[in-house]
């Protein structure tokens, strides 16, 4: 059995190997239930995450391997098997493990006899879409054009080749006779690049989708009966299913939004379009194949916490019922919450350090969680600071859980960033707000406010002058007819 594992390669390889190799412990300090975390996906995500977790935490490789090769054949892909092995092979010869890791075949094998069927499928079903394909294209029957690269699009996802699935979708727009064709197409470019973490090219076809999902509802709202000059008038009852409809199909897209700007670092909006996601049930398929609910939640949180100031954060995160059914899903992420409100930011970064793990095995949250972190940190530091003018550096620390030498590189970090208006004393350990002379700073606006006005009324006065002593340049005679008649000329032609 020969097997390429080219195309998985080129997809989601490039996309889960980061440029800089991070470690996740599993222990006591750090607990992670793998079972239990990937029971929450299906499909390829799931996949593509046992594969992330297998770099990300060498610890518990052979269980994530194990788990790995069961989930390969309920796929379509047997390739799949070998850039797992070769993950699994390149880890056990890595210097980092302190013990040497089982063999893999003592672990678990592929199924040559399913993997050789399984091939087998998928090239006689290839050959009967390519045929259907061109026998429609000969016909020139668009529905079933449509339908032939929309099939095929889907094969090639099931296997796999999302290059040629992209295309294939991307084909049948030609084809599309309705605007929910339109939107169907959209959603399923969507999906696959979530799966292939290709976040720039999101937002593209989330406006196509807008435009459609706009257009279908309009045209299901002229459903049934007339009005008015024999306009049509839609039902209850077609009124209620496009809300519900336009519901589903928007949360899907502010999933998909949410996780192009994580995925860009733009953490603010990403933070907002995760804090509007409808309930999961809106979702539908995508709860499972793309994130789970506490993915949500994690992304959310963390994203809020690490650009929203406190205000936003009542009225966008605490108040928000509807996020907080996510919430529900994650219970140390409402606890992370309450604590930040509480400002117990000792027990934040506690709460961010003991789920570190959880957050470094996640393909989408892995590259930026050190940032946001940081970022949390920071805005942690900055609101303890603010009701103070003075404070001693180890009260701080004991604020934070942080040696002296800690506290005060982070806080000439922050000084240094224009975070915080202070200057510290290294020598009395002690933290200084920088103090405004509001009377010198009131004084300074208001002569700026009267040179201002000075300035003004010399230049008013000298214009009056100029008038009172006729030396205004006046226009010559008939430029303005000449004007108006190259005005009219212009628009005439």
């Amino acid at each position: 059995m020969e097997i390429d594992d080219e195309n998985h390669q080129s997809t989601s390889t490039q996309q889960t190997q980061p440029s800089r190799r991070i470690i996740a412990p599993v222990d006591e300090a750090h607990p992670f239930d793998l079972e239990s975390y990937i029971s929450n996906y299906s499909g390829r995500t799931a996949i593509d995450r046992l594969v992330h977790i297998l770099q990300t935490c060498p610890s518990i490789a052979p269980e994530t391997f194990q788990l790995a090769v069961q989930h390969v054949h309920q796929s379509r892909d047997p390739s799949l098997y070998q850039h797992l092995l070769s993950i699994y092979e390149q880890l056990a010869l890595s210097s980092d493990l302190p013990g040497q890791l089982p063999n893999p075949m003592d672990l678990a094998t592929l199924d040559t006899k399913w993997a050789d069927e399984t091939l087998a499928k998928n090239q006689a079903e290839k050959i009967k879409l390519e045929v259907e394909l061109k026998t429609y294209s000969n016909n020139m029957i668009k529905e079933s054009i449509r339908m032939a690269h929309r099939d095929l699009g889907a094969y090639y996802r099931s296997v796999g080749e999302y290059s040629s699935a992209v295309k294939h979708y991307v084909k049948s727009r030609e084809y599309c006779a309705t605007s929910q064709h339109v939107l169907d197409m959209c959603l399923s470019v969507l999906e696959i690049f979530l799966e292939q973490r290709n976040y720039a090219h999101i937002s593209t076809y989330v406006f196509k989708a807008d435009a459609a999902l706009e257009a279908t509802i309009n045209s299901n709202n002229g459903g049934n009966g007339s009005g008015a000059g024999g306009a049509p008038v839609p039902t209850v009852g077609t009124r209620k299913k496009s809300s519900i409809e336009r519901q589903q199909v928007q949360s899907k897209l502010d999933l998909a939004t949410a996780l192009s700007f994580l995925g860009q670092s733009n953490y603010e909006k990403a933070a907002y379009n995760f804090l509007k996601v409808g309930p999961a049930k809106e979702l539908g398929d995508w709860i499972g194949k793309v994130v789970s609910p506490g993915d949500i939640a994690v992304y959310g949180t963390l994203c809020a916490l690490s650009s929203l100031p406190r205000t936003a954060l009542r009225t966008q995160l605490v108040n928000n019922t509807m996020f907080g059914v996510y919430l529900e899903q994650e219970p140390y992420i409402r606890e992370l919450i309450e604590a930040y409100m509480a400002s117990d930011f000792k027990k934040v970064l506690d709460i961010l350090s003991r789920h570190s793990t959880r957050h470094l095995i996640d393909i989408h949250l892995a590259p930026h969680i050190n940032e946001l972190t940081d970022l949390i940190r920071n805005w942690a530091v900055v609101l303890y600071f603010q009701p103070f003018a003075t404070i001693k550096l180890d009260r701080m620390s004991k604020a934070f859980g942080w040696t002296l030498e800690e506290v005060e590189r982070h806080v000439v970090q922050l000084i240094q960033a224009g975070s915080i208006q202070a200057r510290v004393d290294s020598q009395n350990k002690i933290l200084y707000a920088k103090k405004t002379d509001y009377r010198a700073d009131l004084f300074a606006r208001a002569i700026k406010s009267a040179t201002e006005i000075q300035a003004a009324n010399r230049k008013l006065l000298l214009r009056m002058k100029l008038q009172q002593a006729d030396l205004v340049i006046k226009p010559p005679k008939g430029s303005h007819h000449n004007a108006a008649a190259m005005s009219e000329m212009m628009a005439r032609d």
